[in-house]
């Protein structure tokens, strides 16, 4: 990977993948894109940046050709609680914009990155130690989109020979970007609430357990799936990753170790309940870890301890 080209820079995943590329690749080599301008003082900046609409094919082959791109990440998405609101947009844009990052990859020959999600599966999928093969009938627009998204790049590659590669991301946890509309946003609001508040009311019921990522172990692992030799990539799109298979008060028990005084309650979101309700409780991670050796490094009480230090200091320096 010599020029990269990331979409979606400035969501959740695009945030913090930007600053890593950059610091392992060079800032001059690393373009960051979104549909919108970054605060001024944002890290986004301190390198190259275009505003892109994903679904404008002609700016983005615009822009790969003009960058000199050899590998795109393809982050650009709607999240799964805000699809449920809005299906027609979110098949558009999280649809049709991959269909123009497949073909800005086939067209210019690029290495292809984007991910996929534990959203892909549905109730119907084994709930236990799910098998990176398995039944993929979700019952969410953004699930129905990623199980889409991963037979596209499936074919990119069988068809075109394109490096397409790809994951199923779990929750994602990070104190940098704070949460856009997802399904597992409350295992990122909850430490962000005991910091300021000491408090929080969960929008998902206790004992729902879903696999979770600390963000500094996703990052890792796009660079080292990329990283990777494609001939040992067997389920190339896209491998089950997580960190932990969590629940609410298994978090609040983290945090009060930390917190004593914490209080955690429920208000159950009934869309975002019957969504979490419809994914794997926990997932089996073995092919990402024989094919590329993925290798999380944060458990749930390492995490805890990081996300309030950091949004302590966050709150201090504001």
């Amino acid at each position: 990977m010599k020029k990269i080209m990331i979409t979606g820079a400035l969501g959740q995943i695009g945030t913090e993948l930007v600053v890593k590329c950059r610091a392992l690749y060079g800032n001059e080599n690393v373009l960051a894109t979104d549909i919108r301008k970054p605060e001024l003082d944002s890290p986004i900046m301190e390198g190259p940046f275009e505003i892109l609409d994903v679904t404008d094919r002609d700016r983005m082959f615009e822009l790969v050709e003009t960058f000199k791109v050899d590998t795109m990440m393809h982050m650009a998405a709607l999240l799964s609680a805000t699809a449920e609101k809005n299906p027609l947009f979110a098949w558009d844009l999280n649809m049709g914009g991959l269909m123009n990052a497949l073909e800005a990859a086939r067209t210019y020959n690029l290495k292809f990155f984007t991910p996929s999600s534990i959203g892909a599966f549905g109730p119907s999928t084994p709930k236990v130690n799910t098998p990176q093969v398995t039944i993929q009938r979700p019952t969410s627009m953004y699930g129905v989109n990623k199980v889409a998204g991963e037979l596209l790049c499936q074919y990119y590659f069988d068809k075109f020979g394109v490096d397409t590669r790809s994951v199923r991301f779990p929750g994602l946890i990070s104190h940098v970007k704070e949460p856009g509309g997802g399904t597992t946003d409350y295992a990122v609001e909850i430490y962000f609430e005991a910091v300021r508040e000491g408090k929080y009311t969960s929008f998902i019921a206790e004992n729902t357990f879903m696999d979770m990522m600390f963000m500094d172990d996703a990052i890792d692992a796009i660079i080292k799936l990329m990283e990777a030799d494609g001939v040992k990539l067997i389920n190339r799109n896209a491998y089950n990753l997580s960190g932990m298979s969590i629940e609410p008060e298994m978090v609040a028990a983290a945090i009060k170790e930390f917190y004593p005084n914490f209080e955690l309650a429920y208000d159950v979101d009934p869309t975002r309940q019957t969504i979490a309700d419809s994914w794997p409780d926990n997932i089996d991670v073995s092919c990402a870890r024989a094919e590329w050796g993925f290798e999380p490094k944060y458990d749930l009480t390492e995490m805890t301890k990081v996300m309030l230090e950091a949004i302590e200091h966050k709150d201090k320096v504001k």
